[in-house]
């Protein structure tokens, strides 16, 4: 599974746990809100890009819907 925009902090920790430094780093609180609502464009795609590698995630891996 790729880590989307439409995801929330909380639930992406609740998941991979080794994402919690990264929203640290981007000072991104563990809420229940989408990323897309919490972050500036500009700084999202580097974030997604970040968390992805982190648990060995990207479009290359996964399928669409899963």
């Amino acid at each position: 599974m790729v880590i989307q925009s439409n995801m929330t902090p909380k639930d992406i920790v609740e998941v991979w746990e080794v994402t919690t430094d990264i929203f640290k780093k981007y000072n991104v609180s563990l809420t229940k809100q989408t990323l897309e609502t919490l972050i500036k464009e500009e700084q999202l795609a580097l974030l997604l890009q970040e968390l992805n590698f982190a648990v060995g995630s990207s479009t290359a891996t996964c399928i669409e819907g899963g």
